[in-house]
C-alpha cells in the first residue's frame, strides 16, 4: 500500500440513542441466542462521530490475498484511525466501531467491491450515552460507520445488505442501519417498521451495569412470553407506548432492579411521577437506563421538567423521538 499526502474534510453523524417500549423473549434457539419481541424507538439523543476524510484517495491498494481475519484486520488498520475511544476499549480492534469497519471491508472483498484506492479516515468518537445502559451507544455507533464509511468507501452495498452486515457486528446494530420506530423480532434483526405517535421522554442514566450474559443465564428471567403477532402489536400500540398495559413488559425489570440497588432507585423515583406526567416509567433494554413517556401537558412545563431533573438521584435529560 501507498500514501499520499491530501487534504481532509470532516462529515458529522448523529449515532443515536434507542429504547426499548417493552422487551420480551419468547424462547431459546438452538444457537445458543434466544428469540425476543420488541418495539424499538429512536432517539434525538446520543453520540457525535465526525469522519475526517482524505479529499482524494490516498491510500492504493495493491493486493488482497484472501479474507483472512490477519489481512482484513492489517488493511482496516491502515485505513482507519480512531481517537476519543479510550476509555471505552483499550485497543481499538476491540472497539465496535472498528468492528463494523472491519467487517464491511470483508464483506466488500467477498462480493469483489474492493476499489483499486481508497481514502483513510479518522473517526473521532463524541461520547454522550452511558455504556452498559441499553441505549444501544456501541451498537449505534457501528451502524453509523457501517453506513457512512459505505458512501465514502462507495462500496455501494444495499440499504438491506448493510442490515445484513450489522447483523455481523452486533444484534441491536440493524435497527440503527433500518434508522426508524420498528417491532423487531429474531435477535432483534427482523424489523417492521410501526408509525407511532410523537413523543418526549424523561430518561434517568444510573451509574450500574449488569452483566448482559448474566442476565441472559439468570434463573429467575423469564423466557417464555407467548408469541405476539406483528399485527397484534401494530394494533395494541396503546398498551405500550404511553403506558404498559398487560402482557408488555420488560422481563429485564425484576433481575435489574434485584441485582443493581441504582437501577431500582431510579426506577421507583419515576414511578413517583407517573401521576403527573401520566405515563408508565420502565427500563430500557437490559438496563440500567430507566425512562419516563411525558404526556403533553407536562412537555412544555420546562420549570416542572427541571425540577424532576434536578431532584432525580443520578444523571437526567429530556429527550423526543428521532
Amino acid at each position: 500500500m501507498t500514501k499520499n499526502a491530501a487534504t481532509a474534510s470532516v462529515i458529522t453523524r448523529l449515532s443515536p440513542a434507542k429504547i426499548n417500549l417493552f422487551l420480551h423473549i419468547t424462547g431459546k434457539r438452538a444457537d445458543g441466542y434466544h428469540d425476543l419481541q420488541t418495539v424499538f424507538r429512536l432517539l434525538n439523543w446520543g453520540d457525535y462521530l465526525h469522519f475526517s476524510v482524505a479529499d482524494k484517495a490516498i491510500i492504493t491498494i495493491d493486493s488482497v490475498t484472501g479474507n483472512s481475519a490477519a489481512n482484513v484486520n492489517s488493511l482496516c488498520g491502515q485505513l482507519l484511525t480512531l481517537a476519543g475511544a479510550e476509555a471505552i476499549t483499550s485497543s481499538i480492534e476491540d472497539n465496535l466501531i472498528f468492528k463494523a469497519a472491519r467487517t464491511l471491508l470483508a464483506a466488500a472483498i467477498d462480493s469483489n467491491k474492493l476499489p483499486d484506492q481508497l481514502p483513510s479516515v479518522q473517526v473521532t468518537l463524541d461520547k454522550h450515552l452511558p455504556m452498559g445502559a441499553g441505549l444501544g451507544g456501541g451498537s449505534s455507533n457501528a451502524a453509523t460507520t457501517l453506513m457512512t464509511l459505505n458512501k465514502i468507501w462507495q462500496l455501494n452495498f444495499t440499504h438491506n445488505k448493510l442490515i445484513k452486515i450489522g447483523t455481523k457486528v452486533g444484534a441491536d446494530v440493524p435497527i440503527f442501519i433500518f434508522g426508524q420506530d420498528a417491532i423487531a423480532m429474531g435477535i432483534g434483526e427482523e424489523l417492521t417498521a410501526i408509525d407511532l405517535p410523537d413523543q418526549q421522554y424523561l430518561v434517568l442514566t444510573p451509574n450500574a451495569h449488569v452483566n448482559t450474559a448474566k442476565l441472559f443465564a439468570h434463573p429467575k428471567l423469564q423466557r417464555d412470553i407467548a408469541p405476539l403477532s406483528i399485527e397484534t402489536i401494530k394494533n395494541q400500540s396503546n398498551d405500550y407506548v404511553q403506558h404498559l398495559d398487560s402482557p408488555y413488559q420488560n422481563v429485564f425489570t425484576p433481575v435489574v432492579t434485584s441485582l443493581a440497588p441504582a437501577v431500582d432507585k431510579a426506577l421507583r423515583y419515576l414511578q413517583r411521577l407517573e401521576k403527573e406526567a401520566l405515563g408508565t416509567a420502565r427500563m430500557t433494554g437490559s438496563g440500567s437506563a430507566v425512562f419516563l413517556p411525558l404526556d403533553v401537558s407536562v412537555v412544555n412545563d420546562k420549570a416542572l421538567l427541571a425540577k424532576w431533573i434536578a431532584d432525580a438521584p443520578c444523571a437526567g435529560y429530556v429527550v423526543k423521538n428521532l
